[in-house]
Parts: structure tokens; sequence; C-alpha cells
């Protein structure tokens, strides 16, 4: 579910804005879009209500991910996400014109499937942002 229909209460919207500014610190360039998803009908059906959904926009392909954006899913086991609710995962997937390219999952083996894979680098820091969201969560008290 888009980010914005989320960050329902203070500590919830401070954990969005941490997790924006991890990736910010990581990919400088980046552009976010705390709503990625439209709100008609088809996609509704087809949103998880347990997520936190984030999409980060690059100004062109980044090489270094095989992407022009990233698309975050970060689930939870149950609904409506408090502070409280267990983090269940993360998904982290890369998309360009041709559409998704890679997707990470922390659920299983922490390994990228698809297409083309992000640079040994780049790789990296998308499992260290993972680990971090992870401890943001885990963490009961208000994102600094």
């Amino acid at each position: 579910m888009n980010a914005t229909e989320q960050a329902k209460n203070f500590k919830i919207a401070s954990k969005i804005a941490a997790i924006v500014n991890l990736f910010k610190s990581q990919f400088p360039d980046i552009r976010v879009d705390l709503k990625p998803w439209m709100n008609d009908p088809d996609t509704l059906e087809l949103v998880d209500p347990n997520s936190i959904d984030i999409a980060f926009h690059f100004p062109g392909r980044s090489w270094s991910l095989e992407s022009r954006c990233l698309l975050v899913q970060i689930r939870f086991d149950q609904e409506p996400i408090e502070a409280y609710c267990r983090l269940i995962g993360v998904e982290v997937a890369g998309y360009d014109h041709r559409g998704e390219q890679w997707k990470l999952s922390t659920v299983g083996g922490w390994y990228f499937v698809g297409n083309t894979q992000p640079k040994t680098e780049s790789a990296g820091k998308l499992k260290d942002l993972c680990r971090q969201i992870f401890e943001l969560f885990n963490n009961n008290d208000v994102a600094a």
C-alpha cells in the first residue's frame, strides 16, 4: 500500500521518513515517490494492505543498479500497520523500460533473482539498507 496511506500516526510517518533518508544517503540523486500505486480499482485489488510501498526514481538509468527505478515493499504481519507490528520482510525490485529486471527478497536467502543483477557494491548497499529497515522497525522508539 502507498506509504502516504500508511503514515497514519507519528511513529510510522517518522519511520517512513527515516527509510527515505537511508536510501537518499546511499543514492543521493534519487527522487522519492511515496505513492507509487494508482488508486484505480484494478490496481487496488493487487496492493498488499500489510505493506508500506515506496518507489525511488533515478534521473536516468543507474548502471550500478541495472535499473531506472526501485520499488521497495516493506511487509508486515497485520493491518493496520502500527509501530508494534512485526516486520515480515523487505522486497526491493529494480525496473527499467523493459519492466522488472531483478528482485531482492529478505524472505529466504537474501539473494537477487532476475534478468540482470546490480553490481556487487550496489547489491551490498541494498542488502545493508534492508538490514537497517529491520533495525528501524525492531526498535519501537521514534526514528530520529
